[in-house]
């Protein structure tokens, strides 16, 4: 079949919202017989085709024009696009171009009611590990032995900054034991010292792993939510931290872990540390019993995922949902006030959190997040951690967005560097990579689409130039694919050095400020590449907010274009060893004749008749420029 040529961006060129209505525009091949063109809806649950209008041709590509409803039942209105010819049809949706009606879940989706706040699209993110990041006050850092993990076992470890990490030398996943007692020192003041640097390299947006009062490295096993943890500093530095960050026109994000806590917190008390209150552990009658949940059958606790260091809340109880999001002074809403004033959460493991086991009510209460937060600061980002499809926590009423793993690091990963997520072979090619793209997207609104946090990789995965064996050249092409695609790009603190990293934790090494003051040739060519990518990122607004449109996807070479009404920017990568060829059909984006210039470059290439036809060599990406 000649699939016919059909594209509906959903950026403000293509869709005008009203009060009460969508208007729409579409985009054919002028030279393509076209009969009619419906946009398919449901105002009532009931399928209703509109006709669309022919508009203005210009060059080789057709408008058409058509208003519907907005549904006024629900938030969401789904709609997609039926195309009639003399002898079939075809159906434009989300998910691209079919020749029958595409299911409900392939529709283009827009949401009246709840974006994600308008501020995220144009960031940047940068994702601190604190201990590891900078030690800017030696005398709050963790002293060895200086008290254990798990009652009087496992001894906290102080190590060198700099120091291998446990796990590196074989480079596989170490015994979580001594992965979370090993403390290099970092903290606040380190992360304030670098605020300036952070500027530079360009980043508008920290996001930072756990700081609340816990006893492991990581702090995914809380003790106190209301604070800061004494080896990272004081609630009255992280005030001052914030400030400062405001103060560079900057934002932050902290992680919320309110799935589990510790087991030394006091409510829990496993180790008997508590001179009042006993706490849920092995006292059946404490105030705090039903605070966590219990099996009823063994009376045994439920651990996070099987984890016996971190037992599940239970927000069945009234108690618990006051103190972490429902009541006046709970902890999502403390710390998004002054003197604090964060900008957002990330929510840990947001998916398995509820009531029992299975997280019974888990949409109830991700809205009841997303609701006190918003009570606070309307604008705040409500961001969640799901490793997998996201697509029920993401229409809108629930999270702003997600870490972007399903629909951006999976797909990459196994284009990139041929693993999946559980690092199994997995080798697709470039078709393959836009169909598991697109269908990701498919299942969102737009909106929502510009705001997930994408990476490549965090603290929970392989460095990704580490899973790249070092290949410096194709780690490029990624990095040029995490800034130029839609969703908001997330660097993991050092990648703008080149840090590498196995198997968690060895994923969380020090940053190597040697690097920084010292560097060497490779590492000044990758910083620089990292902030020139950073800054186009920031100042064109086609890579923030543009439709995309595919316009190559062969073996393993591809090309997309983001597009505002006002501008457009081509990315093309060559992730082969050898050269590729690439003809792009121009004219699909508006550009019929001219000069293309490379953004990262400088180099020229001239449009013809509405075709680009240009070579890259092995592992080049180009990012041009209309």
């Amino acid at each position: 079949m000649n699939t016919p040529f059909l594209f509906h961006g959903q950026d403000p060129s293509w869709i005008e919202v009203t009060e009460q209505t969508l208007n729409l525009t579409l985009v054919s091949d002028a030279d393509t017989p076209i009969t009619a063109i419906f946009i398919r809806c449901e105002p009532d649950n009931e399928e209703r085709l509109v006709d669309m209008e022919r508009g203005q041709q210009m060059g080789k590509r057709q408008f058409w024009h058509g208003q519907i409803p907005l549904n006024q039942d629900k938030t969401m209105t789904h709609y997609c696009f039926k195309v009639m010819q003399n002898s079939r049809q075809w159906w434009l949706h989300a998910q691209g171009i079919s020749p029958r009606m595409p299911s409900r879940h392939q529709h283009f989706k827009y949401n009246r009611q709840d974006h994600p706040p308008g501020w995220v699209k144009q960031q940047v993110f940068y994702q601190i590990f604190p201990d590891r990041f900078c030690n800017g006050d030696p005398t709050i850092s963790v002293q060895d032995q200086e008290y254990c993990l798990r009652g009087d076992q496992l001894p906290v470890i102080a190590k060198q900054w700099g120091d291998s990490v446990s796990g590196h030398d074989n480079n596989e996943e170490c015994d979580n034991r001594n992965g979370a007692s090993e403390f290099y020192g970092g903290d606040l003041q380190g992360i304030h010292s670098k605020l300036d640097y952070l500027a530079q390299l360009g980043v508008t947006t920290l996001y930072l792993n756990p700081i609340f009062s816990a006893p492991s490295n990581h702090k995914y096993d809380t003790t106190d939510y209301l604070r800061i943890d004494p080896h990272l500093g004081t609630n009255t530095q992280f005030a001052e931290l914030v400030a400062g960050i405001h103060r560079r026109d900057m934002k932050i994000i902290l992680d919320a872990v309110f799935n589990h806590t510790s087991v030394d917190h006091p409510w829990f008390d496993k180790y008997g540390r508590q001179t009042s209150t006993p706490g849920a552990y092995n006292h059946p009658d404490s105030p705090y019993r039903d605070y966590y949940q219990f099996d009823g059958a063994t009376n045994q606790y439920i651990g996070w995922n099987g984890i016996d260091t971190l037992p599940k809340l239970n927000f069945s109880n009234p108690e618990v949902q006051n103190y972490l999001y429902a009541g006046d002074n709970a902890v999502i809403k403390t710390w998004l006030r002054p003197p604090y004033n964060i900008d957002g959460w990330r929510f840990d493991v947001i998916h398995m959190l509820g009531e029992g086991a299975g997280a019974k009510n888990n949409a109830h209460y991700v809205k009841a997040f997303r609701e006190a937060a918003k009570s606070v600061n309307p604008d705040c980002l409500i961001l969640g951690e799901h490793f997998f499809e996201a697509t029920q926590w993401l229409q809108g009423d629930q999270e702003d967005a997600a870490m972007n793993y399903f629909g951006f690091a999976h797909p990459v990963r196994a284009f990139f560097a041929h693993k999946d997520i559980a690092y199994h072979n997995c080798q697709i090619d470039a078709e393959e990579l836009i169909a598991w793209l697109d269908e990701a997207r498919a299942q969102i609104p737009w909106q929502n689409q510009l705001a997930q946090l994408n990476q490549v990789d965090s603290h929970d995965t392989i460095r990704f130039l580490t899973l790249l064996d070092g290949d410096e050249a194709t780690m490029q092409l990624a990095l040029l694919m995490l800034f130029a695609y839609v969703g908001t790009p997330c660097l993991y603190y050092g990648t703008e050095v080149g840090l590498e990293g196995g198997m968690d934790p060895d994923n969380r090494r020090c940053f190597p400020w040697d690097r920084i003051t010292q560097p060497t040739e490779k590492i000044r060519n990758t910083f620089q590449y990292v902030r020139q990518l950073i800054e186009l990122r920031k100042t064109r607004p086609s890579l923030q907010e543009g439709s995309l449109q595919w316009l190559h996807g062969q073996n393993n070479a591809l090309a997309f274009s983001r597009s505002t009404e006002h501008e457009t920017t081509l990315c093309l990568i060559n992730n082969s060893d050898h050269a590729a060829t690439f003809t792009l059909p121009l004219w699909q984006v508006g550009i019929e004749e001219g000069t293309l210039t490379d953004l990262l470059t400088g180099d020229e290439w001239s449009c013809k008749h509405g075709e680009l036809s240009l070579t890259l060599a092995g592992k080049e990406g180009v990012l041009l420029s209309h």
